[in-house]
């Protein structure tokens, strides 16, 4: 897909949406101020786009991942060696499940 987006569909896939939301939710939940998270995103795009030219797309949204990531675990709200074996988890189950089933996570 193109990393050009109207103004309708600043979303490339679903994933971008729920992680801008999921954002603006705990910023407003108070887990971390709006100046907070704009210094800190402001840095992950400045180190990433050192290497190369960022295509606005899903190179932006991982980098605004890698921060979200970065300042929950710093809350200690979401401890980065906590969410990624939550993410390994996800994975092992995702790859587990039969295609067309729901992924669930064993207890």
């Amino acid at each position: 897909m193109s990393a050009t987006r109207s103004p309708a569909a600043p979303f490339e896939e679903p994933w971008q949406a729920e992680l801008f939301a999921l954002t603006v939710a705990l910023g407003e939940a108070g887990v971390f101020g709006w100046p907070d998270w704009t210094s800190a995103f402001g840095a992950t795009l400045k180190t990433r786009g050192a290497a190369r030219a960022l295509d606005g797309g899903a190179d932006y949204y991982a980098a605004w991942l890698e921060t979200l990531e970065g300042l929950l675990d710093r809350a200690g709200s979401a401890p980065r060696a906590e969410a990624a074996a939550m993410r390994d988890r996800w994975a092992a189950a995702y790859l587990a499940t039969p295609h067309g089933a729901p992924v669930r996570l064993s207890p």
